[in-house]
């Protein structure tokens, strides 16, 4: 069975192969008018995509799938999501909604007071500097305890 999977597997790879080198192919002729180019672009960003989609739902089926099978990995998944759910929530406290100006001090369009775009922005860029923060002590212990092995 193995085998076969392996097999089938392998022809599919290989058909997705020979359309992207195809699609590559038409973009590489085109001329360099635009209208030609866009249309030559089109399809094979649309094949990305659907490869994209394919990929992302294949990820997270397989995921949901190893969770499902083996119950202790869930309860770590579900602390960990509840971790980083917390630690969003305090990015969100942390983040504000101050209209949003350009270099002459007049409001973006989009960026006044009180958006919630803005409360989202400044909240994730209070959450990334977080977790690069969290990553980094980590990092910095990690390698503090392979010195003091050593």
């Amino acid at each position: 069975m193995n085998s076969k999977f392996s097999k089938i597997l392998t022809i599919i790879v290989a058909v997705i192969s020979v359309i992207g080198i195809a699609l590559f192919i038409n973009v590489s002729i085109t001329d360099d008018v635009p209208e030609s180019i866009s249309g030559a672009v089109g399809p094979l960003i649309g094949f990305s995509l659907y490869l994209f989609y394919a990929a992302v739902i294949i990820t997270v089926a397989l995921s949901i799938r190893g969770l499902v099978k083996n119950p202790e990995n869930l309860k770590k998944t579900l602390i960990g999501l509840a971790a980083m759910a917390v630690l969003l929530i305090i990015a969100y406290i942390l983040g504000d909604s101050e209209a949003v100006l350009d270099a002459q001090g007049n409001v973006l369009k989009g960026g006044e007071l009180g958006s919630s775009s803005n409360q989202w922005v400044g909240s994730l860029i209070w959450y990334s500097s977080i977790l690069v923060l969290i990553g980094g002590i980590f990092f910095v212990y990690d390698l503090a305890k392979g010195l003091v092995k050593n």
